[in-house]
């Protein structure tokens, strides 16, 4: 049976980690040394989560997601499970070794994999290459943490990095930044956008999914999404709930000339052909491209892909209506990519690009057509600030109000000038929702 989320506006939950349903079984080796790249990718190489997936392309389905899942937990995690390991250091050991032991805390921990398999796998972990004299000490240590549940249970989440608290305090006030806190570190469900909108009781029944209130599914255990039913099928995508907003503030776009502007992954450029638009989705990446590119073979459905500069690129006609879903900081993800915490970004390039897009995209529109601006952020520097200066600067333009009844969102989320603000401590109870901005705007006719 499918239900609504519950409007609820108050905390999200605070129960220990070490309770949340976690893997039934203990990763293989491959899977734990591919965790421990991705890990050092982040921490020591300052690369995201998402521009290292190509190097488990060698994995197991099974294994690669079971290195991302651990590599995610302990990202979400790490400020409790360095405080925690300071417990049993007298001094921080060498990066293998720490790695290996931040990694057994997740699944000991969190994941609540039985003592015997995680100790052994971190003692494996480090003997594997040429850190073998560390072996001892992360024996030691690790068989430590599997008795420790009671100083687990006691040593307290870190709060968000500076980087992300100052700026969203004083957005949206200290106690959103704190339920904000509390909603990353929980595990994020997964949610669908379905090809058909008509079909989604049907399929929510089948995935024991819940039908949220915008039309998106929510799954909170979804496993390996390319077994679930309708995968192959192309009968929907994954797209956070939030995500699949901003498309929908668009009038009817059926028969209409649609530019998806900074594409990839795709996500909206599919619910634009779904809509029955005549789509051009655009991005700098071919390589990002690629991933569009078989979502729309896998759903049977089409779009002119271009792999080019939108500050270089002129469209050869004007469009009806632009989606920009223009390069940020990407605050509003940090539920699903707590590795963001660990890129701190430079806003001031970030908010000269959007401004620029912003710009040219307008150039680009049909007279009456619709530009609608979105970024993942959190930060009113990246999208409310942006919104108005462009209106300052063209007079002309005017804000299409958000109707919220037609989005199946609560009227709060939508702003005194009409546009969409989510936060992720939005509908706490369900697992909350990225933090996006979106506004659309018409053109003079």
């Amino acid at each position: 049976m499918t239900r609504p989320p519950t409007r609820s506006a108050g905390r999200p939950s605070t129960r220990p980690a070490s309770r949340r349903p976690g893997p039934t079984s203990a990763p293989g080796l491959p899977a734990r040394e591919a965790a421990a790249r991705l890990l050092a990718g982040v921490l020591r190489d300052h690369r995201a989560l998402g521009d290292q997936i190509g190097s488990l392309d060698r994995l197991a389905p099974p294994d690669r997601a079971r290195a991302q899942a651990l590599a995610t937990a302990t990202l979400r995690h790490l400020g409790r499970i360095d405080a925690f390991l300071d417990h049993f250091l007298t001094r921080r050991p060498p990066a293998p070794a720490l790695d290996a032991l931040r990694l057994a805390t997740t699944e000991l921990r969190v994941h609540g994999i039985p003592p015997h398999a995680a100790v052994d796998a971190a003692v494996r972990l480090v003997s594997a290459g040429k850190n073998r004299t560390l072996a001892g000490l992360v024996n030691a240590v690790a068989r430590r943490v599997a008795d420790a549940a009671e100083l687990w249970e006691a040593t307290p989440e870190a709060p968000l990095a500076d980087w992300l608290a100052r700026p969203i305090a004083a957005a949206w006030g200290k106690a959103a930044a704190e339920r904000i806190a509390l909603v990353s570190r929980q595990p994020s469900p997964v949610d669908l956008t379905l090809r058909d909108p008509s079909t989604a009781s049907a399929l929510a029944a089948e995935l024991g999914a819940t039908l949220l209130p915008t039309g998106s599914l929510r799954l909170a255990t979804p496993g390996q999404v390319s077994a679930l039913p309708g995968f192959d099928a192309g009968a929907w995508w994954v797209q956070d709930a939030a995500a699949a907003l901003p498309m929908r503030l668009l009038p009817d776009v059926a028969g209409r000339r649609v530019l998806d502007l900074c594409a990839a992954p795709g996500g909206k450029s599919l619910q634009l052909a779904a809509a029955g638009a005549e789509v051009t989705s655009l991005d700098i990446s071919e390589a990002r491209l690629g991933r569009l590119r078989d979502n729309l073979a896998r759903t049977q459905l089409a779009a002119e892909l271009v792999a080019a500069d939108a500050l270089a690129w002129t469209p050869d006609a004007p469009y009806d209506a632009i989606l920009l879903d223009a390069p940020c900081s990407a605050s509003g993800t940090l539920r699903r990519h707590p590795d963001l915490a660990y890129l701190p970004r430079d806003l001031a390039p970030l908010i000269t690009l959007q401004d620029a897009l912003l710009d040219r995209a307008w150039g680009w529109l049909a007279p009456g057509g619709h530009l609608v601006f979105c970024t993942c952020s959190l930060f009113p520097a990246e999208g409310e600030e942006r919104i108005a200066r462009f209106l300052a600067g063209h007079p002309e333009a005017t804000v299409l109000p958000a109707d919220p009844a037609r989005l199946g969102v609560e009227p709060a989320w939508i702003d005194a000038s009409g546009a969409l603000r989510t936060r992720p401590d939005f509908w706490p109870g369900e697992g909350g929702v990225d933090g996006f901005y979106a506004a659309c705007i018409t053109a003079p006719s």
